[in-house]
């Protein structure tokens, strides 16, 4: 499976008009596209971050799509008055204790290999991060996308709650040393968002 996430640096302010935007006009019509499994939405309202995603039963349904979802891209765009920047990933993996509900929160862990080192890197984090994280209190699930061609990689797992979140912090900053150290790969950002709408539907994958 395939994902597109499109990142925007929003003004704080425009947040709530945005997530209307993606909830009433952009989920509506993605319904309707061949291939697509479902969008997600992440907001940081203090610094105005905001990725939406987008996930497709494979890569040609993703690329199918392009032209009409860049429609509703330059639509979010002045309504949050942002420039996107958009990534393309195959899905490497998904593992879902239980559905979030509200309240829940993401943090997201993006990392820089070398891409020769990608089939050690899914299977480091399935057989040895995976189990750690979902035995973190209040964990609901835990996907990584990678981009083999520039050896990029995202890791997100999404918490029940805020305070769920701050209280895994520490578990998951020596997960991250661990995956780092074993290899030999770069932190490249880490961030935690609110999960504003959570409509993907991409099966197990673990």
């Amino acid at each position: 499976m395939h994902a597109r996430s499109t990142t925007f640096a929003a003004r704080p302010g425009s947040i709530d008009a945005g997530i209307a935007v993606f909830r009433d006009e952009v989920m509506p019509a993605l319904q309707g596209m061949t291939g697509c499994v479902g969008m997600s939405l992440l907001t940081d309202r203090e610094s105005g971050r905001c990725i939406v995603t987008t996930a497709w039963d494979d890569d040609a349904a993703m690329h199918s799509s392009a032209d009409e979802v860049r429609l509703f891209r330059d639509r979010a765009a002045r309504v949050l008055g942002a420039t996107p920047t958009v990534d393309e990933w195959e899905i490497a993996a998904v593992h879902r204790d239980h559905r979030s509900g509200a309240g829940a929160c993401v943090r997201a862990t993006w990392l820089q290999a070398r891409p020769d080192q990608f089939d050690q890197a899914v299977e480091f984090y399935k057989t040895t991060v995976l189990p750690e994280i979902e035995q973190l209190d209040g964990f609901c699930s835990t996907s990584m996308m990678c981009d083999r061609s520039t050896g990029r990689a995202v890791v997100s797992t999404t918490y029940d709650s805020q305070d769920a979140m701050e209280r895994s912090r520490d578990a998951a900053r020596s997960l991250r040393t661990a995956l780092l150290r074993d290899l030999g790969a770069d932190q490249v950002d880490v961030g935690e968002f609110e999960l504003a709408i959570a409509r993907l539907r991409v099966p197990e994958l673990a």
